[in-house]
């Protein structure tokens, strides 16, 4: 068997060739796993709006762009979103609350995004967070009952959402304030969605 001649046309055509295989077995894979991987985020989705909401058997999607939003957080240049996403709730056709798609830029490790569940007295029902990149065993347990459950049943027109470091009524994290301030950013940001006019 001949051996191929060494040349920058021979070099050029194999990696050519080692690029085009590497690109085609790519593409592949992504769509092999597109579809999958949309449907475990839709399903995540789902799971957080029963879990923040009282049980319902109807629910209507609302998009809320920003610009009607009046938290001054939403405008910075890093905000990835132009609008929230509202899911309103019903048990027999009547409202029983709505769920908010929320975020911020404001934690430590970046973005938070969060579910958060109002009744129709714009009372938080419950939280859920949908993903961060916060750090592991401070931030992180924003995650837990025992910082989350402190928003249940409270009502923000009477309970100051933020931290009692800046005047609040939150408990923080302990060594996770910036955390808990960007928890409280997102929570405030849902609520100023629904807060009863």
């Amino acid at each position: 068997m001949k051996k191929a001649k060494s040349s920058f046309i021979n070099m050029f055509l194999t990696l050519l060739v080692v690029c085009a295989l590497a690109g085609a077995a790519l593409a592949a894979v992504y769509q092999a796993t597109s579809a999958p991987i949309q449907q475990a985020r839709d399903n995540k989705q789902e799971e957080a709006i029963k879990q923040v909401l009282p049980p319902f058997d109807e629910l209507k999607t609302e998009k809320k762009a920003l610009e009607t939003i009046s938290i001054q957080s939403l405008f910075h240049k890093e905000a990835a979103a132009d609008s929230l996403t509202l899911y309103h709730a019903f048990a027999n056709g009547e409202p029983v609350g709505t769920a908010v798609e929320s975020f911020t830029n404001k934690g430590f490790g970046g973005t938070i995004k969060m579910m958060a569940g109002f009744l129709p007295d714009g009372s938080i029902y419950k939280t859920a967070v949908l993903s961060h990149a916060e750090t592991p065993g401070l931030g992180s347990k924003m995650e837990d009952p025992s910082f989350y459950g402190q928003f249940e049943g409270k009502n923000p027109a009477s309970f100051n959402l933020t931290v009692k470091k800046d005047g609040g009524d939150v408990q923080a994290i302990t060594a996770a304030t910036i955390s808990s301030r960007a928890y409280c950013d997102a929570l405030s940001t849902a609520y100023s969605t629904v807060k009863p006019q």
